[in-house]
């Protein structure tokens, strides 16, 4: 089995557990994060030990609290194709997020990418892209719009304001919301269900899901920030986010208008 350095992989039972372990950093990820979700998750495709698998972050403060600034800061995401979430789209098998506490900027729309989200009371959602500078794009963005529906979508993401688990659970992005406490057991009852189920009539219900998000999949990420605002990378927009972020102040995007 492959070792990680920043998520954890098992699987127990026809379940497999993908766990971001980087709690001092909210579970915030890297480029490498990436790259291990998305070997990981890839390696669940084919695998006949594997009928479920649930994607968590480690302790109770968060799901992911998204890209970690100080790499996107770096230029972290000039390079990012940002492929895990289709990953879990098109993955045969079911994906459940077990989200924790915050799930926020790229940590929420990796819990919506999943086929079902089962929240903890204190969970907190969200979008961060224009407070810190961080371009979003694509599916990711596209997406949120078919769950809870264009106007919604524009305020979660344009707004960048955070949302309880129990709002999210009346807008739809989050299919259950229990008490920390009964997280687990929650989680445990949706697979034991899910197990139960044809294999094969789930994978066909996940590709006839998938057709149709095929025309917004297409697009990359960073194809998109380069149509629209060309250099925007080298332009001082994003570190100027980052940095106040950072510095816990208001930013400063005057010049950019």
């Amino acid at each position: 089995m492959t070792q990680y350095k920043d998520i954890l992989f098992s699987i127990k039972d026809y379940v497999c557990t993908i766990t971001i372990n980087r709690p001092k950093a909210l579970n915030a990820f890297t480029g490498d994060t990436i790259k291990e979700l998305e070997d990981a998750v890839l390696s669940t495709y084919h695998d006949k030990s594997i009928g479920v698998v649930v994607l968590t972050g480690t302790g109770d403060r968060a799901f992911s609290a998204g890209g970690d600034v100080r790499w996107e800061a770096a230029g972290g995401l000039e390079d990012s194709e940002w492929r895990l979430g289709r990953y879990i789209v098109e993955c045969p098998k079911p994906v459940i997020a077990r989200v924790p506490g915050y799930a926020i900027g790229g940590g929420n729309h990796l819990a919506y990418c999943c086929d079902f989200t089962i929240a903890a009371e204190h969970a907190r959602f969200g979008q961060t892209g224009p407070r810190v500078g961080s371009p979003a794009t694509g599916y990711p963005v596209s997406h949120s719009a078919n769950i809870i529906g264009h106007k919604r979508a524009r305020e979660m993401w344009m707004l960048t304001r955070q949302y309880t688990a129990q709002q999210m659970l009346a807008w739809g992005l989050v299919n259950s919301v229990v008490p920390m406490d009964k997280l687990d057991e929650e989680v445990a009852q949706w697979c034991k269900e899910l197990l139960a189920l044809s294999p094969t009539c789930l994978k066909v219900l996940k590709e006839a899901f998938r057709i149709h998000m095929e025309p917004i999949l297409k697009d990359k990420m960073v194809d998109i920030v380069n149509r629209v605002a060309p250099g925007y990378h080298a332009s001082g927009e994003q570190q100027e986010g980052a940095a106040a972020f950072l510095e816990k102040r208001p930013p400063d995007f005057a010049r950019w208008r």
